[in-house]
């Protein structure tokens, strides 16, 4: 009876953290000082459970992108599994590029967030680097990029999606920017 009532208090509390994590996404995509007692509020939890899961508006905020990130380099191994290997990375690179425009609204309080953070690394970043590893590596072992390329090098290369804005005019400009990406990634391939 105890353990039955134990795993739904967990199962509980972590439906609660779902709804948090999917309101505040809403929230503050629309404004970074959005109240945390507004977020609660239309998560239809109290201020005591979003600070049980989320001590600081720094800590919800991250969580949020981690969560976001996650969601994006788990994308690359599902590509690889249907698709041939360049045609994976383009994709995963269109996916990418899609998530970063909509996250624009998101940047304000992340970088608020990363800011009071102190300089501890990206939310994600390592999840992300193993993503595009995974994908190059791939590329690479059929010969449809140019060897050596580096996540680094990759990351860098694709940095402008960042800057990019939402709208049919951003979606058009993070196209050609990645086209001009692959086109880069294939010259010199062996395979090509």
């Amino acid at each position: 009876m105890r353990a039955e009532r134990d795993a739904r208090l967990r199962s509980d509390a972590a439906a609660n953290r779902e709804r948090i994590l999917e309101v505040a996404l809403a929230e503050l995509t629309r404004s970074a000082d959005v109240p945390l007692s507004t977020i609660a509020k239309k998560a239809g939890v109290g201020q005591g459970t979003l600070y049980r899961h989320f001590p600081s508006r720094e800590a919800l905020v991250l969580e949020i992108y981690r969560h976001e990130m996650r969601q994006v380099a788990d994308t690359a191994a599902e590509l690889l599994r249907t698709r041939a290997p360049d045609q994976a990375l383009r994709e995963w690179m269109g996916h990418l590029a899609r998530f970063a425009m909509a996250k624009a609204g998101l940047a304000d309080a992340l970088h608020k967030a990363i800011s009071a953070s102190c300089g501890q690394e990206k939310p994600g970043h390592g999840q992300m680097t193993e993503a595009v590893a995974l994908l190059l590596r791939a590329n690479e072992e059929v010969g449809t990029i140019r060897p050596g390329v580096t996540t680094d090098d990759f990351l860098l290369a694709i940095a402008g999606l960042w800057q990019i804005g939402p709208g049919a005019s951003g979606q058009a400009r993070a196209r050609r920017l990645l086209d001009l990406v692959m086109d880069g990634l294939r010259t010199g391939a062996p395979g090509v």
